[in-house]
């Protein structure tokens, strides 16, 4: 095979994720889940500008769709929640893989908070046992403190924990908020057979991020699921062993670049020229082709940092910016607002990336994204505020 260029490596990576131009049926929920499980993980933030971050994920994929068959999937069992690259809604048949996680660092954490709180955590069991299922919103603060981001009460806290050890799981959620049941009720045809060795599992979370990206370096495999180097370089050398995996000669880099063997049609096809395209369309900031700010760097030489927690003073794009994917590039970035009472969609401010050409193309493809994410946000009026091209921000409202 010849050496892949770099316009196919991320052609390629946005193929795996969903993100490539191709003819799409009405979105159902079926295709939801299909989603989830070619991306392996759907992290969730409660960060609410335009949608939760897993809501815009899916949206990016999938265009017009339901929200509400997210949590559906969840509550029908299709899916399940622990964490992974942080806290995320995970596909149920990969539930064997994260069996171990509970006696990992996160695990052994829980459980030792849990001993040494022993009594408030055998009542909020004892609650869940008599009561089924339960949120934190059940049980009333006693202690006359004021509950906020940094100040759980003590059944918020026991909670999460038992969540973290695995005694407990996300039976459902109700706006958002986390319905809580015991494991053995929840996962209740689970055979404890299933679970795989640790060794086996990072094979598996190893395969799986290869599958995941595309065409990857090995530095680059390890924060997919935040997995350790070492153990990543151990899976590789047992799957390399295996012929479980398959490398290529990438233009510019001096190692090898890793692709899944189910993938070797479209990497020989992409190596010949035959390259994916992109849709037009905005990522979350926790969007998995980009939540790797040093492999968005260096793939697609977007230098990208979510400015939330950056005092306004000092924020030099905005306060939840979105990454605008464009002809196989990340070409800017929005700063929007949906404002749901008025049926405006915001864009406070559009910045693009330097050298990029503003041509009829361009304002087609990103007008019409806007107005799409726009409908499905049932906010139709669509405002650009400014953007960094003369007269780019009236083209895009009209």
């Amino acid at each position: 095979m010849k050496p892949l260029s770099l316009d196919a490596v991320r052609g390629l990576m946005i193929a795996a994720q969903g993100l490539h131009d191709h003819p799409q049926p009405r979105a159902t929920k079926k295709a939801v889940r299909a989603i989830i499980r070619q991306m392996h993980i759907l992290q969730i933030d409660t960060i609410n500008v335009i949608a939760r971050s897993p809501y815009l994920v899916l949206w990016s994929r999938l265009g017009d769709y339901n929200p509400r068959w997210l949590e559906d999937l969840l509550t029908e069992g299709a899916l399940f929640e622990y964490w992974s690259h942080a806290a995320c809604f995970l596909h149920i048949e990969e539930y064997p893989l994260y069996r171990h996680v509970y006696e990992s660092w996160l695990g052994g954490r829980a459980h030792k908070w849990l001993e040494e709180h022993s009594e408030v955590a055998e009542t909020v069991r004892n609650h869940i046992r008599t009561n089924g299922e339960t949120r934190s919103s059940d049980f009333v603060r006693t202690d006359g403190q004021k509950t906020g981001w940094w100040n759980w009460k003590d059944e918020k806290v026991v909670l999460e924990y038992l969540f973290y050890a695995g005694e407990l799981m996300v039976r459902k959620r109700h706006n958002f908020q986390r319905i809580y049941d015991l494991r053995e009720r929840v996962m209740a045809n689970y055979d404890e057979k299933d679970t795989l060795l640790l060794a086996d599992a990072h094979d598996q979370f190893v395969l799986n991020t290869i599958q995941a990206l595309g065409v990857t370096k090995a530095e680059w495999i390890p924060d997919y699921f935040r997995l350790y180097k070492a153990d990543v370089n151990a899976a590789l050398k047992r799957l390399e062993k295996q012929d479980r995996v398959m490398t290529v000669e990438v233009e510019g880099w001096k190692m090898p670049g890793y692709i899944h063997p189910d993938n070797r049609k479209q990497v020989e096809a992409a190596a010949k020229g035959k390259i994916p395209h992109s849709k037009t369309t905005f990522l979350s900031p926790f969007d998995p082709l980009v939540w790797d700010r040093k492999r968005a760097l260096d793939l697609f030489n977007f230098d990208y940092k979510i400015e939330v927690y950056t005092p306004a003073p000092k924020r030099k794009y905005g306060y939840f910016t979105l990454p605008i994917l464009y002809n196989n590039a990340l070409i800017g970035r929005i700063d929007p607002k949906a404002h749901r009472k008025e049926g405006v969609f915001e864009v406070k401010a559009l910045h693009l990336e330097p050298g990029v050409v503003v041509d009829d193309a361009l304002v087609a493809e990103v007008k019409s994204a806007l107005r799409a994410c726009a409908a499905w946000h049932k906010t139709p009026q669509v405002i650009v505020r400014y953007a960094t091209k003369p007269g780019l921000a009236k083209r895009l409202s009209d």
